[in-house]
Formats: structure tokens, sequence, C-alpha cells
């Protein structure tokens, strides 16, 4: 498995800057802080993205 890192990234979790190394497991990309050891998977924004397109509203509040 070689694992490359992204220039000029930062991470999400702990904002350290080209922390960043990704590689590929069975086929799903992942990247991980090297600093902190925060993971995101190519597989979890998928997933949000699904749940986010099938949303509806259904009213809005304002409180008076």
């Amino acid at each position: 498995m070689r694992k490359r890192f992204i220039a000029g990234a930062v991470c999400r979790h702990c904002q350290a800057k080209d922390t960043l190394a990704l590689w590929k497991e069975s086929g799903v990309e992942v990247v991980e802080c090297v600093k902190c050891g925060d993971q995101m998977r190519e597989a979890d924004k998928q997933v949000q993205s699904a749940v986010r397109k099938d949303e509806q509203i259904i009213g809005v509040y304002t409180p008076e």
C-alpha cells in the first residue's frame, strides 16, 4: 500500500497543514492525518451526500 501526501491540505480535526496522507483500501480512498489520526473515507462522503439529497423541508420555525 503506497501512501501519498496531499500538499497544502489542512486536517479538519487538528488544523495541521501538510499532514494528510491518501491511499486506497479495497477500492475506497482513505485520507488520514498522520499527526492526530483522523480518517475520512470516500464511502463516508457518498453516504452523507445520499442522505442530504433525499432530505425535504417540512416547515420553517421562526420564533417571535
